[in-house]
Parts: structure tokens; sequence; C-alpha cells
């Protein structure tokens, strides 16, 4: 299953001087780092979307097979997680026309999705599974992420750090300058989650074999700016 990535940008850490004089030489770095975990807590969001004739056929058919997704999520998630309602919409599907043509409704499109959260990562194919034999025909995204990723993130910020380090002082050799204190530091961490699965979309899956889902790595880079006096 093709692996994508999301990015989610993390709060900065600045830690600062007091005001440089105009006259202070400087040596700005940057250095990268970044460190891997296992997840612990998967998200997966399931549609159904129906199409009928009328406004009342669509919304009618879709909450009836939401519903029998929704109870066949709960049974195979039991405990082991929160389950809600991810987004609804009902609109009508129109008719293509030629230019100056007024555009004609011929039925309806009826969309539910609901989100499954849970920290069981092996109920997630079991899930996608129940949830498409009981009516879902769109996997709209399958996320991994981490409940607490500060210790990753420290680890990231630590590689980073060395990294900036080891530029600020091979730099300042080849300038044949002398490295004086750290004057400002800042990091920005961003953390990147695999996504197996991202919206897709099935029908006649209740032959189908078991999905096979593997979680991977959670990656959490960071990035560390140090600001050296020099002379």
């Amino acid at each position: 299953m093709a692996a994508a990535m999301m990015m989610l940008t993390a709060p900065s850490i600045i830690l600062a001087a007091p005001p440089l004089n105009p006259n202070t030489r400087t040596l700005e770095v940057s250095g990268n780092g970044e460190a891997q975990a296992p997840p612990d807590l998967a998200t997966l969001e399931v549609a159904i979307e129906t199409h009928a004739p009328t406004a009342a056929e669509a919304a009618g058919s879709n909450a009836a097979l939401a519903q029998k997704v929704t109870d066949a999520l709960k049974e195979k998630l039991g405990d082991k997680g929160a389950m809600w309602t991810g987004g609804y919409s009902l609109s009508p599907d129109y008719r293509e026309v030629h230019s100056g043509g007024k555009p004609t409704i011929v039925g309806y499109n009826a969309d539910n999705s609901i989100t499954v959260e849970t920290g069981a990562l092996d109920l997630v194919g079991p899930m996608i599974d129940a949830a498409i034999a009981a009516g879902a025909n769109r996997v709209n995204s399958l996320d991994y992420s981490l409940r607490d990723n500060s210790k990753a993130r420290s680890a990231a910020i630590a590689k980073a750090s060395r990294d900036a380090v080891a530029q600020a002082q091979a730099l300042a050799s080849a300038l044949n300058v002398k490295l004086g204190p750290i004057l400002t530091a800042s990091t920005v961490s961003e953390m990147i989650r695999p996504i197996p699965m991202m919206r897709a979309s099935f029908s006649a899956m209740a032959a189908a074999p078991p999905t096979p889902v593997s979680a991977g790595q959670v990656t959490v880079p960071a990035t560390v700016s140090l600001t050296y006096g020099i002379q």
C-alpha cells in the first residue's frame, strides 16, 4: 500500500540574547535532524456516497447504509477508541449543458463520512473491511500519528543542534574566524506522518481478501538555527 506524507508545523522555540550591538560580527547557521518512532494512534475516515433521483431518496438510502456501517465499526472497535460523524453533504447533480443553456437537476448526491480514532492499530484493517462490507464505498483517509511526540521531538532537536554546531565550526574554520558565544537560537519542529491509504473508492468488496495495513514509522524532523558572535 503506497505511503504518502502529511506535514504539521509545531511551535517554535527561541532563545535570544539582549539586542545585538550593530557592530557585532555574527555567523548564522541552520542544522537539521530527525527522529523516528512507531505510531500509537490511527485515525480512519470512511464514507458512504449515494445517488438517487430525489433528495429524500438519496438521504434515506444514505442514512440506512451509514447506520449499518456505524454498527459494523462499533462491533469491531468495542471500547478501544472513539467514533464520530466526520461530515455530511446533500447536493443536486446537474446535467452538463452547452453555453447559454439552463442546468437541469438529474438527481441528488448524499455523502456521509464517519471518523474512527483508536490506539489498537491491529483493528485498522478489519475495520476497513467491516465498513466496506456494510456499505461504505470510500476511504477518505487513514492517518497514523503519535499521542505524544515530545520525546521524538527532543531527540530530533538534539540532532539538529549538533548538526548546526558542526556547520558553524566548519564555516568558521573555512573563513578563518573564531566562534564566540551563541547569541540566538531557535527551532521549528515538524511532524511527518505516514499515511498508507488516502481517499480510495471501493465496490464489490465483500469477497475481497483482508485489507493489509502497515503503519510504518512516524518521522519527526527539526531545524535549529544558531547565531554566533565571531572574532
